[in-house]
């Protein structure tokens, strides 16, 4: 390759890579703190006018070399003290209102032209005094408008008030709001203080009204946390003496339990014996088995119906205290209701039963005579003798008729039939006997021959002469 071709080479390769530095260099990235600020030929806005910088946040541009140039405006936040003194409220009260203010270059779109077209190139110190500015004059004319007791108490409307316009205000040169913060609010007549010490002694006030009040709440809080822990200890007692109370009555039916069974043990082994009884005198005679097997099966009658009875009785009163203890008054009426009921109900049925077993009895009595009612009756009867037999003799076992000595005058008359008034008085006497012959006639019975002979009775009697 000739010289001349290989230097040509070179320098075209030389431009070439010249030209791609010269473009990697004009080719500048953004910060994300700061706003990259692009002036010269930039283009033109949407109406046709010139635009006079195009601003880059967060991102990267190619700057034409000749035709363009950049800058760099930085967006660290800056902090401007405010000491507004002698600021004329709406009460024409001069005041006091320290404060600061946080202000920065905003990144919104539109508002970073205006920074671009008013702040950059100034210094620090130039944009804080511009900026300051503007809020006293803001400060200043949002103060004439409001009272002191609303800047004083009400800072929330006193700051968004301060907020809304100084915003506005500093918009217009490219800045935003950051942050608002009052210090502090004097006046020299003293009136702040005033409604502080006012605001004070209420304070004060509502704090010993609401101590007072948490007082009573608490006193009220604690008597009724007694109410409830008393309600619930009688509320637990009562399941308590309701538990031992159904315990008790569990217990009672178990023993009424207990004691049928004894009952029936019992009933058996009486009604066994009076059976073997009625078996050993069945030889001796037919008619004693027979009234043995009726009593036997009345007094067996008698016993079950008592046992049973009174059992059934004693559970149910054991089972109605139990309940009128847990339920207090309206269940223990109720409790004697059934009580009264059930005794009454036991009475019935010991009644139904004793009729029944008599019954019962009077049917095997009826048996046992061959299914002749007559021959039962009469049997019943001859077992009734003895008894009647012993009621007649009470009533003239205390008369002695061996020996009676009347006193009575000879020369009286005698009776209407002939006879002495002795007489008279020894025939009453057997008179109030029942001939024991016509009784036996009564029963449909015939008196045995050797109890058919009349003994005369032979009586004593002295007669004596009255003195």
């Amino acid at each position: 390759m000739p010289f001349e071709s290989l230097v040509l080479v070179i320098v075209i390769a030389i431009l070439v890579l010249t030209t791609i530095i010269i473009i990697l260099s004009r080719y500048r990235k953004c910060p994300s703190d700061k706003i990259m600020v692009i002036y010269g030929k930039v283009g033109s806005n949407d109406d046709g006018t010139s635009r006079s910088a195009r601003c880059i946040h967060g991102g990267a541009a190619f700057i034409w070399p000749i035709f363009q140039a950049y800058e760099y405006m930085d967006l660290t936040p800056i902090s401007i003290s405010v000491d507004l003194t002698n600021a004329l409220s709406r009460q024409n009260i001069r005041i006091d209102v320290p404060s600061r203010f946080t202000v920065g270059i905003s990144t919104e779109e539109g508002i970073m032209q205006n920074a671009a077209e008013r702040l950059l190139g100034l210094k620090l110190t130039d944009v804080q005094d511009l900026a300051k500015d503007i809020i006293f004059g803001q400060l200043r004319l949002i103060i004439a408008t409001m009272d002191i007791e609303e800047i004083n108490t009400d800072r929330d409307k006193f700051l968004e008030a301060v907020s809304g316009n100084v915003e506005t205000e500093l918009k217009k040169i490219g800045l935003r709001l950051i942050n608002v913060n009052v210090t502090d609010i004097n006046d020299e007549s003293g009136y702040i203080v005033a409604l502080g010490k006012e605001a004070a002694a209420k304070a004060i006030n509502d704090a010993k009204k609401s101590v007072a009040e948490a007082d009573r709440e608490g006193a009220i809080g604690e008597a009724n946390a007694n109410m409830d822990q008393r309600i619930k200890v009688s509320l637990a007692n009562s399941e308590a003496v309701k538990g031992e109370n159904e315990a008790k009555a569990n217990i009672a039916a178990s023993d009424a339990v207990r004691r049928e069974l004894e009952a029936e043990a019992m009933r058996r082994a009486v009604s066994a014996e009076k059976i073997q009884a009625a078996k050993a005198a069945q030889d001796a005679y037919s008619a004693e088995q027979a009234a043995e097997l009726a009593r036997a099966a009345r007094e067996k009658a008698t016993l079950e119906a008592d046992i049973v009875v009174k059992a059934e009785i004693d559970k149910r009163q054991l089972e109605i205290a139990a309940e009128a203890q847990a339920e207090q008054t309206r269940r223990r009426a109720r409790g004697e209701a059934d009580a009264i009921f059930a005794k009454m109900e036991a009475e019935a049925r010991g009644m139904e039963e004793i009729l029944t077993k008599q019954a019962a009895g009077f049917a095997r009595v009826v048996e046992a005579a061959g299914g002749n009612p007559t021959d039962a009756i009469r049997l019943i009867i001859a077992d009734k003798l003895e008894d009647i037999v012993r009621v007649q003799v009470e009533a003239i076992k205390n008369i002695k008729i061996d020996k009676v000595t009347v006193w009575d005058s000879n020369g009286g008359a005698a009776g209407k039939d002939g006879k002495t008034a002795t007489a008279n008085f020894l025939s009453g006497i057997m008179k109030s006997i029942p001939p024991m012959n016509e009784m036996f006639d009564m029963a449909g019975m015939e008196l045995p021959e050797y109890l058919g002979k009349n003994k005369s009775v032979e009586a004593t009697v002295e007669t004596k002469p009255a003195e």
